[in-house]
C-alpha cells in the first residue's frame, strides 16, 4: 500500500507552436505532461518507476476505487501545462464510443477542461460551432481548407464560435466540441486518459511530420451542438475550496489556502493531484510533507485518505 504523496517528473514537447515559459529550449516547448501513467516518480520509496507501473502493482490503494471501476489499471487522467505562443490547430477530439471504432479497443475518448494561468490582453479560444451551421457547411469548409480550395480563414474561420480568455478562466470542453487555443496563453489542461486528436486545419502551416490532417475523423465526430462551457471566475482573494469544473471523468478545484490550512480527504474514492500555482505550496499528511515550487504537482494516493494543504493556491484535479 502506498501511504504518503509524491512528485512526479514532468515530460516535456516539443510544439511548433510552444514558447519558453515550461522550459527554456532550442525548440519551443508547447507542453509539459506534469500527470501521465509514463512519468517517473521524482522521489519516496518508489522514486525511479513510473506512475502506470505502480498503478499496475497498487491498484485501488493508488488509483481509487472510481478509477479502477472506470479505467481499471490505467491511470484515468493526463493533466499538462501547455505554453500556447501562436494558435493550435483547429482539432476535435471523439468521445469513447468514437475512440474504440475509429481507433481501436482499449481506447478513450478525450473530454477535456483549461484553466488559464496567464493570459495576453487580446488572448482568445475557439470553442464550437457559430450558430446556424450546417453540417454540409462546414464539410465544405474543413475540405476546402484541407486541399486549398476555399482558404480556411475565409471558408473555415467565420463558421467557428470564438471567446476571449482571460487568466482565472476555466474552460469545460467536451469531446465532439470543435476547437483550439489562442496565443498569448499560458494553461492547466485535465482531461481523460486519452491523446486522440483529429486537426482539422493548421492556420497553414507547411506541412510537417506528425501534423496531418484528419479531415473524414473530424468530420465524423464533430458536435455542432457543442460549445465550450465557461465557469464563473472565483475572487482570487477568497481562501478556501472553489469547485471550477466537473463532469463524469473529472473534478478540478482551486485550493486556496492563504487563509490557513485546507483539510482535504481522498475518502479511498480517488487519487488527487495537487499542482502549485505558487512557489510556497506544501502538502502533508501522517508521516510525510512535501514542499512544492511553482507548477510542481504532488501525487497524493487514495490510500493515504487525510491530508493538508498549507501556503498558496494549487489546483486539485481526481475523479468524481
Amino acid at each position: 500500500m502506498v501511504t504518503s504523496a509524491f512528485r512526479l517528473i514532468p515530460q516535456y514537447h516539443a510544439r511548433v507552436w510552444g514558447g519558453q515559459r515550461l522550459q527554456a529550449a532550442d525548440q519551443p516547448v508547447g507542453e509539459a505532461w506534469i500527470v501521465f501513467e509514463d512519468d517517473v516518480i521524482a522521489d519516496g520509496p518508489h522514486a525511479g518507476r513510473t506512475l502506470g507501473a505502480l498503478a499496475a502493482v497498487e491498484g485501488q490503494s493508488l488509483l481509487g476505487r472510481r478509477p479502477l471501476r472506470r479505467t481499471g489499471l490505467r491511470m484515468p487522467l493526463l493533466i499538462k501545462l501547455l505554453d500556447c505562443q501562436d494558435w493550435l490547430s483547429v482539432q476535435v477530439h471523439p468521445n469513447d464510443e468514437q475512440a474504440i471504432v475509429l481507433e481501436g479497443q482499449g481506447q478513450f475518448g478525450k473530454t477535456e477542461a483549461w484553466h488559464i494561468l496567464e493570459a495576453q490582453p487580446a488572448s482568445e479560444i475557439i470553442v464550437g460551432m457559430a450558430p446556424g451551421v450546417s453540417a454540409e457547411a462546414l464539410a465544405r469548409a474543413v475540405r476546402g481548407a484541407a486541399d486549398g480550395s476555399l482558404p480556411g480563414r475565409v471558408g473555415l474561420l467565420p463558421l467557428m464560435h470564438s471567446v476571449p480568455a482571460a487568466a482565472g478562466d476555466t474552460f469545460f470542453i467536451r469531446a465532439g466540441t470543435l476547437h483550439a487555443l489562442g496565443p498569448g496563453l499560458l494553461l492547466y489542461e485535465v482531461q481523460q486518459t486519452s491523446d486522440i486528436t483529429y486537426r482539422v486545419w493548421d492556420w497553414d502551416r507547411p506541412a510537417k511530420a506528425g501534423r496531418d490532417l484528419h479531415v473524414d475523423k473530424s468530420l465524423a465526430v464533430i458536435d455542432h451542438a457543442l460549445t465550450g462551457r465557461a465557469e464563473p471566475v472565483r475572487p482570487e482573494a477568497t481562501p478556501g475550496v472553489h469547485a471550477l469544473t466537473a463532469c463524469e471523468y473529472f473534478e478540478l478545484q482551486k485550493l486556496d489556502a492563504s487563509g490557513g490550512a485546507l483539510a482535504l480527504h481522498t475518502r479511498g474514492e480517488s487519487f488527487h493531484a495537487v499542482t502549485a500555482l505558487s512557489g510556497s505550496v506544501t502538502v502533508a499528511g501522517e508521516g510525510w510533507s512535501l514542499a512544492l515550487g511553482l507548477f510542481e504537482t504532488a501525487f497524493v494516493p487514495a490510500a493515504v485518505a487525510a491530508y493538508a494543504v498549507t501556503g498558496g493556491q494549487a489546483l486539485c484535479a481526481f475523479v468524481p
